[in-house]
């Protein structure tokens, strides 16, 4: 047996609303965020830069797209779970 860790999330829900829905990619196939709209998300940092992205739960997204920038969206609520 293995004595790696994996890390364990946060019993968390994130709900953030959309701010910005402008200059969607030409080439983006997907679902893409509505201005005004409250999503549940997921805010985890990117592979390489670290800077945190948002990733809508339950969004389709045809690679290699499916997170978006954080200044597009501002946070709304946490739910924690229990």
């Amino acid at each position: 047996m293995s004595n790696v860790k994996l890390p364990t999330p946060l019993p968390l829900q994130q709900f953030a609303r959309c701010v910005n829905d402008a200059q969607r990619p030409a080439d983006y196939i997907g679902d893409w965020p509505q201005a005004g709209q409250v999503y549940a998300v997921r805010v985890l940092p990117h592979a390489r830069t670290g800077q945190p992205q948002v990733h809508i739960l339950g969004f389709y997204a045809e690679r290699p797209y499916g997170a978006f920038a954080a200044h597009r969206f501002e946070q709304v609520a946490d739910v924690w779970l229990n």
